[in-house]
């Protein structure tokens, strides 16, 4: 198990290693210019050039990459080249926005997928199942965006329930006003996520249905519902870890967008927002905190279904 868990944290550390460089080379190649931004549109070339040589963009690029990534090992991820706000202060602060609006938007796709998968299952050829897995795939098919709006229309704009943008200046010294901010955000991203966990968990039952020990179980008076709630779970639920990695990229992913769409103040929407401006310092290290956040979740997640699996422990 030692071995195992070595092996993989040594494919982490590479998988970030390449990540950093094709999140460098990929920036470069990008349009625009940052120095001419900073400058004006009203400057001088020679203006231009002595901004971008302040800023030691004019460096050969394996030169600017060694500076970056040797700032990353000593926890240094630049300044922003427009305001000169440490990267690490700003991730630290947008994370209270992003970091809540992940877990609430994990939690609502495990609450919709899992009781609904199993129901879907165990009623497998009947109106009920078909018409859940029916609506599974619908729903995971809707782009997040659409979803989103939808749900303002219904919960913000016909039943004013919840609001439709915006995150409370108070933070969460309002902790009551910051959930209900976060909540139509949240259930967009869960809803359409947990769509798409609810069909694996269906397909993860139904393997379960048919093990030997849920069949023994219900040939020994149990009902096949009985069965699978007191034998089955488990082994659904050991597979539904093995994904919660990609659910938690996909959640990423979907908070990008729907920071934007509901204007909260969190990482995705600075992505976007650097992007825009083109300050390579702070779209580098967003980049790569968010890709090693989702490369370090993979690999807790693998190491745990190890841990918790013990036919994964055997083999290991």
């Amino acid at each position: 198990m030692i071995r195992y868990a070595l092996t993989r944290l040594a494919l982490l550390l590479l998988g970030l290693f390449v990540a950093s460089v094709l999140i460098f080379l990929t920036l470069r190649v990008l349009p625009g210019d940052i120095a001419q931004v900073i400058a004006g549109q009203n400057s001088s070339p020679e203006q231009v050039i002595a901004i971008r040589s302040s800023l030691g963009l004019d460096a050969p690029l394996a030169v600017q990459y060694v500076d970056w990534i040797g700032g990353v090992f000593r926890g240094d991820l630049g300044s922003s080249l427009l305001t000169g706000t440490p990267v690490v202060d700003e991730l630290a602060e947008k994370a209270r926005v992003t970091v809540p609006l992940g877990v609430m938007s994990l939690l609502v796709a495990l609450f919709i997928s899992f009781p609904l998968g199993v129901l879907s299952a165990l009623r497998r050829g009947r109106a009920v199942g078909t018409g859940l897995n029916v609506a599974a795939q619908t729903v995971a098919a809707v782009p997040v965006v659409w979803a989103g709006m939808m749900l303002v229309v219904v919960f913000a704009v016909w039943l004013g329930w919840l609001p439709a943008q915006g995150f409370p200046r108070a933070g969460w010294s309002d902790p009551l006003a910051a959930l209900r901010s976060l909540l139509l955000p949240a259930l967009t991203i869960g809803a359409v996520e947990g769509a798409m966990l609810m069909r694996f968990v269906r397909s993860a039952t139904l393997q379960a249905i048919g093990e030997d020990y849920v069949r023994t179980a219900a040939a020994k008076g149990l009902t096949r519902t009985g069965a699978l709630l007191r034998h089955g779970l488990p082994g659904v639920g050991l597979s539904v870890i093995s994904v919660l990695g990609l659910q938690v990229a996909g959640i990423i992913v979907g908070a990008v967008v729907i920071e934007e769409l509901f204007s909260l103040p969190g990482i995705g929407r600075m992505l976007v927002e650097d992007v825009s401006t083109r300050d390579l310092p702070m779209v580098q290290g967003e980049l790569l905190a968010l890709t090693g956040f989702v490369l370090i979740v993979g690999f807790l997640v693998d190491l745990g279904h190890r841990m918790i699996d013990p036919r994964l422990r055997e083999a290991a």
